[in-house]
């Protein structure tokens, strides 16, 4: 497997499988853990940083496991091609700075991905299709068991894993889930709900996670400290606070159906008709009108789109995949007219 492979399959997350996937899009677990023989990432010389990426990467290349992973070191990649895995969601944004020494293992399926020297030594990623966290925690559990027998973790008997973030501290873990939420913000409810969630110790994100606006009506929920708390715990608590955010959203969706569905209908088939129609189109505008879409076809107004292709434009059509898919460099202009030509030869088939 190599970084182009990636484009030919559609990832995990992107399945729309899985639990209520008509609105959580994914379920994501990440654990933060640091060697103990080395300083935390941001005060570590070169030297040290390389040594961590030897290490690491041999225990995860000696892995049981972990099979089939495809590694990278992130400071010989260009800038499309780092750019390529943030919109995936294999790695976040701050891994792109200072890239030198750094390096990312991708499982099969995309479930799971694994930064090396970010924030942290070690970022553990398994990402699964729907509302779904329990898999995903059985699943990097066991990685991290073994993991954890190949390395010597940074663990405090009083506080826990130790992280570079005090937030982190403890279990390292963040639980998080994607959600589509268009009739909460329909509705003007949106406020709300994320003010609830800020008062239980959750924090709502963008669509590419921390200092990401919530574009496309998608808002990721995550936990925001595991300090003093068990992993199961954390877990029961977002899976709790984000069923009742589901419960909220479906009651949106059915008034919007029942109080102004002439207008709901109307603004969902110009979206899909802007969409099928455009040969110029920017990315921002595309993942608008395709959280109109979405909504038609969780709402079985469109019955001839498959929900799966809708993901799978989302991340098709942001700029490094583009110009993955194009193989050169594209303008600004150049993308926006390849983004609709993309678009409309994938609804036309449907």
């Amino acid at each position: 497997m190599n970084l182009d492979d990636l484009l030919k399959d559609k990832g995990e997350w992107l399945r729309a499988t899985g639990p209520n996937s008509d609105i959580v899009m994914s379920s994501r677990i990440r654990l933060a853990r640091n060697l103990s023989k080395y300083p935390f990432s941001h005060w570590a010389s070169k030297k040290e940083q390389q040594d961590v990426l030897q290490v690491s990467s041999r225990a995860i290349k000696g892995s049981k496991k972990i099979k089939g992973c495809l590694s990278l070191d992130i400071g010989r990649l260009d800038a499309v091609d780092k750019q390529f895995l943030v919109e995936r969601h294999l790695m976040s944004k701050e891994h792109i700075v200072a890239s030198e020494n750094k390096g990312l293992c991708i499982g099969d399926k995309e479930v799971l991905s694994i930064m090396i020297n970010e924030e942290d030594h070690l970022r553990i990623q398994v990402m699964k299709s729907g509302f779904d966290l329990r898999k995903a925690w059985y699943i990097i559990n066991d990685i991290d068991d073994e993991l954890g027998s190949l390395l010597s973790y940074a663990y405090s008997l009083d506080f826990g894993y130790l992280t570079a973030c005090p937030t982190n501290t403890g279990t390292g873990m963040r639980a998080s889930v994607m959600l589509h939420l268009p009739s909460l913000v329909m509705t003007k409810q949106i406020g709300k709900v994320l003010q609830a969630i800020t008062k239980l110790s959750l924090t709502a994100r963008g669509l590419y996670g921390e200092g990401t606006d919530a574009i496309g009506n998608f808002f990721q929920v995550s936990n925001q400290v595991s300090l003093g708390h068990k992993e199961e715990d954390i877990i029961d608590n977002i899976e709790r606070i984000i069923k009742q955010i589901i419960d909220h959203e479906h009651s949106a969706r059915q008034a919007l159906l029942s109080q102004n569905r002439a207008v709901l209908e109307d603004k969902i088939w110009r979206a899909f008709g802007t969409l099928k129609s455009a040969h110029i189109i920017s990315s921002g505008e595309t993942i608008d009108l395709l959280s109109l879409v979405r909504l038609g076809v969780d709402l079985n107004l469109i019955k001839r789109l498959d929900r799966a292709l809708v993901n799978e434009l989302f991340i098709i059509t942001q700029p490094a995949h583009l110009q993955k898919i194009e193989k050169k460099r594209l303008s600004p202009n150049e993308r926006d007219i390849k983004r609709a030509d993309i678009i409309r030869e994938k609804l036309t088939k449907n």
